[in-house]
């Protein structure tokens, strides 16, 4: 995956849920025409009402060209290796993946929306935090709105009174993106020296995740497994309240799962504690441990209320999870 992903996603003219129809139709003329720049922008004024600002159309077509759909020749502009690509499947699973190489936040947006709807202030807190190299202004919009409305031309978003939502197509999206996407090495530039690609061991299973989805994972719980307090991202996991490989449909259900440190990731798997629809702590019977950070972290914190934040995981996947343990 290029490691200079872009940071600004650029609104197409024709309107919130118009960029992909005018994707298209920028991308046909210029299969056809391969216009000169002149050209190019006389197509764009004639072709949109109240666009004439050239600044305005190139600042469009040099975005279109930083992700690869247009490139520009001696003699004029010409489809780039994304735009033929795009135009040869002409679907929606291949233009998302190559705005989702190229761009930062869309996929992890996908991912937060699949906990519910959320206001554009609040998408614009869940890029943030999730990706800080961002670096816009807290409170700042446009460009978390511009991400949404990417996401609604391609028919994965909807938006209904104030807020956005998942379509089932983009749910179907996020359903399978979490272990489709596992071989990408995106990091957080603001901590890449602490994050690691997707795919990580504990004692318990070989498992791997988008590492977007791992990110967005960790910053709704504040980078911190809430059992030990470690809060060192290459020392967390992400855990499944509903295990990974009987649950498949729930892997990437942000309802589903929480960061662990490793070794609280390893003992949550092997049935050695849990946590209940209080989100309290229950520690098996049996478990026994010389180990001091175990003892202090897990057996003289059972019964204590582990700081999860409210409604973050589903009440029903904990209950599930525990039904199936003896002890509880």
């Amino acid at each position: 995956m290029p490691s200079d992903r872009l940071r600004s996603i650029v609104p197409m003219f024709g309107g919130a849920t118009s960029y992909v129809e005018t994707l298209d139709a920028i991308l046909e003329f210029v299969e056809s025409h391969q216009p000169t720049t002149d050209e190019l922008v006389g197509w764009h004024r004639g072709t949109f009402t109240n666009v004439s600002s050239r600044d305005s159309i190139m600042r469009r077509v040099r975005y279109l060209q930083q992700v690869g759909f247009l490139q520009q020749e001696q003699t004029g502009w010409e489809l780039g290796p994304a735009g033929t690509e795009y135009v040869e499947n002409q679907d929606t699973a291949t233009l998302l993946r190559i705005m989702c190489n190229r761009n930062v936040g869309l996929r992890s947006l996908l991912y937060a929306l699949s906990a519910g709807p959320m206001s554009i202030a609040e998408v614009s807190d869940q890029q943030l935090d999730t990706h800080p190299e961002l670096g816009w202004a807290r409170g700042e919009t446009d460009m978390a709105k511009q991400r949404a409305n990417w996401l609604r031309s391609m028919g994965l978003v909807e938006k209904h009174g104030d807020e956005y939502g998942l379509t089932a197509e983009g749910r179907q999206f996020v359903e399978d993106a979490v272990e489709e996407w596992a071989d990408t090495a995106w990091t957080s530039d603001a901590a890449a020296h602490d994050l690691t690609a997707g795919t990580y061991e504990t004692t318990a299973h070989a498992r791997a995740v988008d590492p977007e989805f791992r990110a967005t994972v960790l910053s709704r719980h504040e980078r911190t497994c809430p059992v030990s307090g470690v809060d060192h991202p290459g020392l967390l996991d992400v855990a499944h309240v509903l295990p990974w490989s009987d649950y498949p449909e729930y892997r990437a259900d942000l309802l589903n799962v929480l960061p662990l440190s490793k070794t609280h990731h390893a003992a949550f798997d092997r049935d050695l504690f849990t946590i209940d629809q209080d989100y309290r702590l229950r520690v098996n019977p049996s478990f026994e441990t010389g180990s001091d950070l175990l003892q202090r972290t897990i057996i003289d914190q059972a019964g204590e209320r582990v700081p999860i934040p409210d409604r973050s995981l589903d009440p029903d996947y904990v209950s599930q999870h525990n039904a199936a343990l003896e002890w509880v």
